[in-house]
Protein backbone atom coordinates (compact mmCIF):
# COMPACT_ATOMS: atom_id res chain seq x y z
CA UNK A 1 0.00 0.00 0.00
CA UNK A 2 1.30 3.43 -0.93
CA UNK A 3 0.52 6.54 1.05
CA UNK A 4 -0.49 9.39 -1.26
CA UNK A 5 -0.80 13.13 -0.79
CA UNK A 6 -4.21 14.74 -1.30
CA UNK A 7 -5.34 18.34 -1.41
CA UNK A 8 -8.80 18.76 0.11
CA UNK A 9 -10.66 22.03 -0.38
CA UNK A 10 -14.05 23.29 0.63
CA UNK A 11 -15.86 25.60 3.02
CA UNK A 12 -16.23 25.71 6.79
CA UNK A 13 -18.74 27.68 8.82
CA UNK A 14 -17.23 29.81 11.57
CA UNK A 15 -19.42 32.35 13.39
CA UNK A 16 -22.22 32.22 10.78
CA UNK A 17 -19.79 32.83 7.88
CA UNK A 18 -18.63 30.31 5.31
CA UNK A 19 -14.85 30.51 4.87
CA UNK A 20 -12.87 28.69 2.20
CA UNK A 21 -10.09 26.32 3.17
CA UNK A 22 -7.54 24.10 1.49
CA UNK A 23 -5.53 21.44 3.29
CA UNK A 24 -2.87 18.97 2.23
CA UNK A 25 -3.04 15.58 3.96
CA UNK A 26 -1.43 12.19 3.47
CA UNK A 27 -3.70 9.15 3.26
CA UNK A 28 -4.18 5.81 1.53
CA UNK A 29 -7.51 6.70 -0.14
CA UNK A 30 -9.47 9.89 -0.82
CA UNK A 31 -12.07 8.79 1.74
CA UNK A 32 -9.39 8.61 4.41
CA UNK A 33 -8.18 12.10 3.46
CA UNK A 34 -11.72 13.48 3.93
CA UNK A 35 -12.00 11.85 7.36
CA UNK A 36 -8.63 13.34 8.34
CA UNK A 37 -9.80 16.83 7.32
CA UNK A 38 -13.00 16.43 9.37
CA UNK A 39 -10.86 15.38 12.33
CA UNK A 40 -8.34 18.22 12.00
CA UNK A 41 -10.87 21.00 11.46
CA UNK A 42 -13.09 19.66 14.23
CA UNK A 43 -10.26 19.67 16.74
CA UNK A 44 -8.73 23.01 15.69
CA UNK A 45 -11.94 25.03 15.29
CA UNK A 46 -14.46 22.97 17.30
CA UNK A 47 -16.59 22.37 14.18
CA UNK A 48 -19.15 19.65 13.61
CA UNK A 49 -19.30 17.70 10.35
CA UNK A 50 -22.34 19.64 9.14
CA UNK A 51 -20.29 22.85 9.43
CA UNK A 52 -17.74 21.51 6.91
CA UNK A 53 -18.51 21.18 3.19
CA UNK A 54 -15.93 19.30 1.10
CA UNK A 55 -15.91 20.54 -2.50
CA UNK A 56 -12.87 18.86 -4.04
CA UNK A 57 -10.35 16.13 -3.29
CA UNK A 58 -7.45 15.76 -5.68
CA UNK A 59 -4.33 13.67 -5.59
CA UNK A 60 -1.04 15.53 -5.75
CA UNK A 61 1.78 13.97 -7.75
CA UNK A 62 4.96 13.78 -5.76
CA UNK A 63 8.13 14.87 -7.51
CA UNK A 64 10.58 12.02 -7.85
CA UNK A 65 7.97 9.33 -7.16
CA UNK A 66 8.40 6.13 -9.13
CA UNK A 67 5.90 5.58 -11.93
CA UNK A 68 4.39 2.10 -12.16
Amino acid sequence: MNVKTYEVSGKMKIKNRWNKFSMTVRALKPEHAIERVFSLLGSRHKLKRFDIKIEEVRELVEVGAEQR
